[in-house]
C-alpha cells in the first residue's frame, strides 16, 4: 500500500508545522451551535486526537473513478482540511489508539486494515484479515467496525458475512493474533470495556454478544428480544462506568438500553431506525444518527428521553466526541446509488452540545 499527500513537499512541511504548534491542545471555539461543512466524497467513519488537535475522516471516493480513497484531517473548530493522505484502499472504519498516536483504519472492500502515524500522516503498516478472493462461491468477511484497547495496545475489528467473526490485531507488531469466529449473521456493532476486559459485538440475529478479552473466547451470547419482530443491532456504545450498553436497531423504531452484566433489556428509546450510537460520559447523554430520518438524536442517559433533535439531511452516518465532551461531530452523505453517484462531496457537522 502506499500514501501519498496532496501538497508539495514546501506546503506539506507548512502543514505538519502548524499541525504540531496546535498540537497543545484540543480547541473547538464553536461559536455557533452548528458548523457544517463539504469534505469529500464517500465519507464514514471519523477518529479524533486531542494531542495532535485533530479530526480525521476516512472517506472511499467514487466507486466508479476512483481506485483508492482519501484520509483527510480536519481542523476541529473551523473543519477546514489541514491535510488530504491518499490511499490505493478505500477506508471505511476508523480509530485511534491515543497512547501510541496510531490511526486505524479497515478496508471493507480488501479485506485489511491500515495503521497510519498521527503525527505525520506517514503509513505505519497494514495487516491482511482476509486473504481469499471473492467468486461465486467464496464470500470474504468485510471489515466494518474498529475498537482499539489502549491498554494492551490491542484492535478489534468485526469481520461481517453470513458466519461473522471478530479479528484480534496486536497493535505493536502489526500482525493479526487470533480470529474469534461464530459472532453470527452479519456481526457489525462492536465495543471494549478495557477495565472489565469485555468486548461486545452485535448482529442481524437480534443477539448481544459478550468476549473476555484475556481468552478471546465468547462466554456468553444473548437474543435481546424475544417478540416475533425483526430486529438488526447495527451498532453499540459503552457507559462503562453503568454497566450499559446503547444500541441501534434498523429494524426498529427505538434504542435499546442494556446491563451489560447480564443482558437484560434496561429501557427501549422510542427513536426512528438508527444506525451509529455514541454515549458521551460527561453530560450522560447518547447521540443516535437516524440515516432514513435524517437526523441526530439526543438521548438523556438518566430519563431515557429524547431531549432534542438535530436536522442533519440528507444520510447522517457516523459520529465521534471530542475529548471534553462539548463538541460533537457527524458525517452526512449525499444520496448515492450504484448506478447515479452522488455529484457533490459528503460532509462533517460540528454541533455545539
Amino acid at each position: 500500500m502506499y500514501f501519498r499527500h496532496l501538497s508539495s513537499p514546501r506546503l506539506r512541511g507548512s502543514l505538519l508545522l502548524g499541525s504540531l504548534l496546535l498540537a497543545g491542545s484540543f480547541s473547538t471555539h464553536a461559536a455557533e451551535e452548528m458548523l457544517r461543512k463539504a469534505v469529500g466524497k464517500g465519507a464514514y467513519e471519523m477518529a479524533i486526537s486531542q494531542q495532535e488537535n485533530a479530526l480525521w475522516l476516512a472517506t472511499a471516493q467514487s466507486r466508479k473513478t476512483d481506485k483508492g480513497g482519501v484520509i483527510y484531517r480536519l481542523d476541529p473548530a473551523t473543519l477546514d482540511i489541514t491535510q488530504a493522505i491518499h490511499s490505493d484502499l478505500k477506508p471505511f472504519g476508523a480509530a485511534i489508539n491515543n497512547q501510541t498516536q496510531t490511526l486505524w483504519f479497515g478496508n471493507t472492500t480488501d479485506g485489511s486494515v491500515t495503521a497510519v502515524d498521527a503525527k505525520t500522516g506517514e503509513l505505519k503498516g497494514r495487516v491482511v484479515l482476509d486473504a481469499r478472493k471473492r467468486s461465486e462461491t467464496v464470500r470474504p468477511l468485510s471489515p466494518r467496525e474498529l475498537a482499539v484497547d489502549e491498554t494492551t495496545n490491542t484492535v478489534y475489528i468485526t469481520g461481517v458475512g453470513k458466519e461473522s467473526a471478530v479479528w484480534v490485531v496486536d497493535g505493536e507488531s502489526l500482525k493479526l493474533k487470533t480470529t474469534i469466529a461464530n459472532t453470527g449473521t452479519y456481526s457489525t456493532g462492536l465495543a471494549v470495556d478495557p477495565v472489565a476486559k469485555r468486548l461486545y459485538t452485535t448482529n442481524g440475529d437480534g443477539e448481544l454478544i459478550t468476549i473476555d478479552t484475556s481468552s478471546n473466547k465468547i462466554i456468553d451470547r444473548k437474543k435481546l428480544q424475544d417478540d416475533g419482530k425483526e430486529h438488526f443491532y447495527l451498532n453499540l456504545s459503552l457507559d462503562t462506568a453503568g454497566h450499559r450498553a446503547f444500541i441501534t436497531d434498523s429494524k426498529a423504531t427505538e434504542v435499546l438500553v442494556v446491563d451489560t452484566r447480564n443482558g437484560s433489556v434496561m429501557e427501549k428509546v422510542a427513536a426512528p431506525e438508527s444506525l451509529a450510537v455514541l454515549f458521551n460520559p460527561t453530560r450522560n447523554e447518547a447521540y443516535v444518527t437516524h440515516r432514513k430520518a435524517g437526523k441526530v438524536s439526543v438521548i438523556d442517559g438518566k430519563s431515557y428521553k429524547v431531549v432534542k433533535t438535530f436536522e442533519t439531511p440528507t444520510y447522517p452516518n457516523s459520529l465521534a466526541l471530542s475529548p471534553d465532551g462539548k463538541t460533537l461531530y457527524v458525517s452526512v452523505k449525499q444520496a448515492s446509488t450504484r448506478e447515479k453517484e452522488a455529484t457533490q462531496p459528503d460532509d462533517v457537522i460540528r454541533i455545539a452540545l
